[in-house]
Order: structure tokens, then sequence, then C-alpha cells
């Protein structure tokens, strides 16, 4: 999209219809949501995961386009909605990416628009996505991830403080910390002879400020990438057009964000899909995306392993890929941390379901995100059950079989009251050698023997 027409659409925020923030919510997601989940009557079987109903994602795509078309995206800055016309939204579909390069040289990665039952294997997007992190941990949690052979790209947490200062948003110690994270992203990745691999990356960059300065060929490159965030449910603001525009003339890749709640606005599993699949076809549009990210939260699981959550991802992949190829990368947020099996069945549950569905793996946000209890040994099982699944042409029901055996294992770390956090990256992992302390090097290894055994094939 060229700079006059992005600013036609931007307009729009002007002069759109003015309705309150409570008011969209009501009005134009509740109800919209409502009517369309009854009109094609969706619903779900909570046994069956991954579903293989082709007029299930069929009708999913058109419904989200319905309900694109009547609502519109709300922008909270200006308190207006901007509409969307049929011919725009279907541009927008036609203009997809279905392959893009990230990265440079040697070390760059192609993501690709994948089918469902791929056995081409997803892209292993790699880091602890948006997870508070403190500057002392911030390197060695980098640096486990990235040395890990089985990653493709590399992205991060975000910062919390910077030579002492905690960082707030919007003032000097955002800049500092933006820009500190891309010199220790650079650092680690020439330490581990990957220095052109791609990155998701500037996550400490709460406001546009941040995001802006972290827009240089030293740091977030042309061949990277930064998030354009829509909020719950269908909502922009100021902050992400400013970011989406500067990506016009500078290039780096825009990855769209919407992380709609199951249970919330939209309702159950079947509403709150609809409504991620409309996020999406709007992201084409008003992010400038790229690429597109996924990623549910349950209103009380909160984790992307939560039934609901693995249940959107697994037809919402399936509905791009059967309707309108997209190069999707799911989110994986577990619940538990490290240190805890419990940890390493959430990813492979949620490794598997996104795997055979059509998508891409990023992640992984240990302890829902919350917390620095994430380490590159988690992320190194995601990369082998994604790319193991792919391998053997994994299907969709050998995928549920399994799934469900792992939810058993897991499913009861919703109902304690710390999410089963797990511990701090330094009591996880040695802190002078970067390598996992012996106690969780063998819970891994004893979880992908369980995997092994359920059919999963290393």
């Amino acid at each position: 999209m060229d700079a006059k027409k992005y600013l036609e659409l931007c307009e729009r925020s002007h002069t759109g219809e003015k309705v309150t923030k409570d008011d969209w919510d009501m009005d134009y997601i509740i109800d919209t949501v409502r009517d369309l989940v009854d009109e094609y009557e969706f619903e779900w079987d909570k046994q069956v995961i991954i579903p293989e109903d082709e007029k299930l994602f069929a009708d999913m795509f058109e419904a989200a386009k319905k309900m694109l078309l009547e609502t519109g995206v709300y922008n909270m800055s200006t308190q207006r909605i901007i509409k969307f016309s049929e011919e725009e939204i279907e541009e927008g579909i036609r203009n997809m990416k279905t392959e893009l390069t990230m990265g440079e040289g040697k070390d760059a990665y192609t993501l690709v628009a994948r089918k469902v039952e791929d056995e081409r294997e997803p892209a292993i997007w790699a880091g602890n996505p948006g997870c508070p992190t403190p500057e002392r941990l911030y390197y060695p949690i980098i640096k486990s991830v990235a040395q890990e052979p089985v990653i493709d790209l590399l992205t991060c947490g975000s910062l919390v403080d910077v030579d002492g200062y905690g960082v707030k948003s919007g003032e000097p110690t955002e800049i500092i910390a933006v820009r500190r994270e891309l010199e220790y992203l650079h650092r680690a990745l020439a330490e581990v002879g990957r220095p052109g691999m791609g990155l998701l990356a500037a996550e400490s960059a709460v406001t546009e400020a941040g995001d802006l300065a972290a827009a240089n060929q030293k740091r977030l490159r042309p061949c990277d990438s930064h998030l354009i965030a829509m909020f719950n449910e269908l909502i922009i603001d100021n902050g992400n057009l400013v970011r989406a525009a500067s990506s016009l003339d500078y290039g780096m890749k825009n990855a769209s964000l919407a992380c709609t709640m199951v249970g919330g606005l939209g309702g159950d599993a079947p509403g709150s899909t609809v409504v991620m699949l409309a996020s999406i076809l709007a992201a084409n549009l008003i992010c400038l995306a790229d690429y597109h990210l996924c990623h549910p939260i349950h209103i009380q699981d909160v984790a992307t392993t939560a039934r609901g959550c693995l249940w959107l991802q697994a037809v919402l992949c399936q509905t791009f890929a059967t309707q309108a190829p997209a190069i999707i990368v799911c989110d994986l947020w577990p619940s538990s941390g490290a240190m805890t099996k419990e940890l390493l069945y959430e990813v492979a549950a949620n490794s598997i379901v996104v795997t055979v569905c059509g998508g891409h793996l990023e992640g992984l946000g240990a302890a829902n995100g919350n917390a620095p209890n994430g380490t590159g040994l988690e992320v190194r099982l995601m990369g082998e059950v994604g790319k193991a699944v792919a391998r053997q042409k994994m299907t969709r029901a050998k995928a549920n079989e399994i799934v469900l055996k792992l939810l058993e294992k897991y499913e009861h770390v919703f109902r304690m009251e710390d999410g089963n956090k797990g511990v701090c990256f330094d009591e996880a992992y040695d802190m002078k050698t970067i390598q996992p302390v012996p106690q969780w090097q063998q819970m891994y290894e004893e979880v992908k023997a369980e995997l092994s055994e359920m059919g999963i094939q290393f």
C-alpha cells in the first residue's frame, strides 16, 4: 500500500462515526459476534481440539469478513470507527504475503504460507516475547535461546530496567531500553555465529517513540520486524498507526498482533475465533501487515495452552490455509515456568496443534509471560516437536489424540494459585556456562522420552 492510500485510511479516524468504548464493546462486538455465531450455528467439542470440518473453515472465513464489514475498527485515540469497503477487505486478502524473507546473508530465512498437515517444517521464532526482564538476566536469556541450532528467527522480552533505573513508557528510559535491547540481540547473534538472523524485536518499546528509536541499520534493520498491535477487540490507536506508517519508507516488516480474549467479548472459542479472524483481515489494511501473530488469551486460564485457545489456533490456521493462504505465526504462552514438567507438556501440545494446522511457532512466554522464568531448553523442545511433527507427516487425528493425553498432564495448573510459574532463569541455568542445570536437563529428557512413546518421531 502506498503512503497516500494509507493516509486516506487513517483519515477515517477523524471522519468516522464517533462512539464510546463501552458502546463499541456492547453494540458492535458482543451483538455482532452473537448474531454470527447463531447464524452459522458455531459450536465446539472440547474433545476435538483439532477439527477437520471443511465447512467450518469456510463458514468462519465468511463470518469474519461479514463482521469486519459491519463493524470496522475502533480508533480509541479519536473514539471514531474506521470503516472498510467489501472491495478493500477483498484486496487486503488478495495481497496477503505467502512468502517473506527475514534476515540477511547466509542467515536469511523465508517464511511461507503453510498448508494443513504440511510436511514443510514450521519456522521456529524463538525467545521470551514481551516478558518483562531485568537487565541482569536479559543477555543470558537471549544467549540461551540464540545458541539453540533448531531456531530460525529470534525474538525477546522487554527490559524493565537499564543501568539501575526503572523503564517508564514515553520517557528517556524507554529509548535507552529499546536500543539496549537491540544491542543485546545483535551481540548474541554475533557470538553464536548467526549475525544475519531475522528479528522480531523492539519489545521494550511501549510507545511509538520507543519503536521509532529502534529503527536504524545498527538495531532494527529493514530485514527485521516489529509489532503493530490491535487491542481487544478490533481496536487500534494512533500510536500503532504511527508504527505502521514508519515502515512505509524504512521498510522493516510489520507483524500484526491480535490478542483476542477467549471467553471475553466474543464469547467462547467459536465466537472469539471469528473476532481473531476479523482482526487479521483488518490488520491487512490498517496495520500494513506482512505476517500475522495469533495470540489468543483465555479469560480465566490466560495461557495459549488452554483448550479454547488451542481450538482457536487450530481453526484459525486451517481457515487461512484452506480459504486464503497467509503467513500465520502462533504465539506460545504456557502457564507453567522453568523447572516444571508441565511447561514442557504445554509446549509440546501447543507446538503440535499449530504445526499440523498450518502455522509457524513463536515464543515462548513461559509463566504466561509475566516473569523471567523461561529458558532456551523449552524453546529447543518447541522446535524439535514442531519440526518432527511436520517431517513425519502427522495427521490431525493423531495430533488430537496426543494433545488430549498432554492436556491430562497439565490442565491442573490452571487452577493453581500461581499458575505453576516455576523458577527464575538463573535457577534453571548455570549463569557462567549458560547451560541448563542437571535437574532441568533431566526433566527435558524424560518428557522427550514420553513424547516419543506417544508417537512423535524425533
